[in-house]
């Protein structure tokens, strides 16, 4: 990481002495490794190496990036030339900066995020094996969509000539297997999968397997249901989602064009009291965890919604000046694009009642565990996902059900959230079961 961060100031200085009047420079460095696996045939393997640097110019309120994949000292030289070139080119933009000095991470926090053994292909094929197999060794699984293991490592790299400079490694493996329950005339597919900073933190892919054949048999046979008003209980592996939109509609640059529909929420009670999210970017082998943001911006937890309320909005150092406010350290950015706002490790908190407690009293409701679709509106608050999942009787998840529409504003759905208390880490941004009373379910 050194040699990777004395490239990248070097860089700075040249920049500078090309005429640039601020720079920042992002660099990259990435390993990944697949396997794959369908029906008992190793189906590929591969690995990729990759790098880049991305370099960032001001001159006076003009901005240009150029990126590239040769750090060559030639080559580095015409990036630089290129970048000034552009900048001076380039629309003004009076909101542009980089971050003042004090609001930089003064120490690179150390979040544990890079497992050092990197796993053979052979491990990588022997997941994918035992994933399928015990899948396939469930009664009524009668075929696999495939098992895929993949494995992969960064280094990123960032500083600036406002004084940042900064980097970290960290590594990500995951093991996951899809399959086919039935016969060809009634066929039901599902999955599973387990994702982790280290290796030593994955679920067993024979679990995995295992509960990937349950769940896709437990879809067989599935009914319609009539349109009607009625409570929906949203799965973890969906719940999320919700959070998700929820980021989406704060994100600062949603809100400085006036293009969200809670851009006037801010400090109002958007949810009950039972509800708070956080955003914690220094969760130790989270997913989503960084030691610092985007644009050298030291991060921290924060709570976004706190009983219910409303605390902040997601925001980067050009969305921050454009609002009057204090950038939230949620700065982030690719090699050829410029930062934006984006939550790290965002979770909506767990409740008080266990997932069979929220359901005990519906009569008559839908339990969801698959969404798809586009049908989120930021801009209205309109939500309509095509479903499937489980009608709920007397209390209790009974028959299969698909083919479905969920439909309601996203607004109601936030006021009428209860959440349970089965939160669970597996993905960057993670919620616990749902339920939100009256929402439109449109069957047959």
């Amino acid at each position: 990481m050194e040699k990777s961060l004395t490239l990248i100031n070097d860089l700075i200085k040249s920049a500078k002495k090309a005429g640039a009047d601020a720079v920042d420079v992002l660099f990259y460095e990435s390993t990944s490794l697949s396997a794959s696996r369908r029906m008992g045939q190793p189906e590929g393997l591969e690995r990729a190496e990759n790098k880049g640097i991305g370099l960032r110019v001001f001159v006076g309120k003009r901005a240009a990036i150029v990126s590239s994949s040769d750090t060559g000292s030639e080559a580095l030289r015409g990036l630089v030339e290129r970048s000034v070139a552009m900048a001076k080119l380039s629309p003004e933009d009076e909101y542009l900066s980089l971050a003042p000095g004090e609001l930089l991470a003064k120490e690179i926090i150390n979040l544990d995020l890079y497992d050092k053994h990197e796993p053979t292909p052979e491990w990588l094929q022997e997941q994918c094996k035992i994933a399928e197999d015990s899948a396939l060794a469930v009664k009524s699984v009668t075929n696999s969509e495939g098992a895929s293991a993949d494995y992969g490592s960064v280094t990123f790299a960032l500083a600036a000539s406002n004084g940042f400079s900064g980097a970290y490694k960290a590594s990500n493996i995951s093991v996951s297997v899809s399959v086919l329950a039935g016969n060809e005339g009634a066929l039901e597919r599902d999955y599973d999968f387990s994702s982790a900073r280290f290796v030593a933190d994955l679920a067993s892919a024979d679990t995995i397997g295992i509960n990937a054949a349950k769940r896709a048999i437990a879809r067989l046979n599935p009914r319609k249901i009539p349109t009607s008003i009625i409570p929906v209980v949203f799965d973890p592996r969906v719940s999320k989602g919700l959070v998700r939109a929820f980021s989406g509609a704060i994100n600062g640059s949603a809100i400085a064009r006036g293009t969200s529909f809670l851009k006037d929420s801010l400090g109002k009670q958007i949810f009950s009291n039972a509800v708070s999210i956080i955003d914690d970017p220094h969760r130790l082998r989270g997913l989503g965890s960084k030691p610092f943001d985007g644009e050298g911006v030291k991060n921290q937890k924060i709570s976004l919604v706190e009983n219910g309320v409303l605390q902040t909005w997601l925001l980067d150092m050009r969305s921050a000046n454009r609002l009057g406010l204090t950038t939230t350290g949620h700065a982030s950015r690719g090699l050829s694009s410029p930062p934006s706002p984006h939550g790290t490790n965002v979770y909506l908190a767990a409740g008080e009642l266990t997932p069979d407690e929220l359901i005990s009293d519906i009569k008559n409701g839908f339990y969801v565990n698959e969404v798809f679709g586009m049908g989120i509106n930021l801009i209205t608050g309109d939500y309509s996902q095509g479903a499937s999942g489980f009608f709920i009787e007397n209390g209790k998840k009974s028959y299969a059900v698909s083919e479905v529409t969920i439909a309601g504003k996203l607004s109601h759905m936030f006021r009428e959230l209860i959440p349970a208390n089965d939160l669970l880490f597996r993905y960057p941004t993670n919620a616990p079961t749902l339920r939100i009373e009256g929402m439109t379910v449109a069957g047959m």
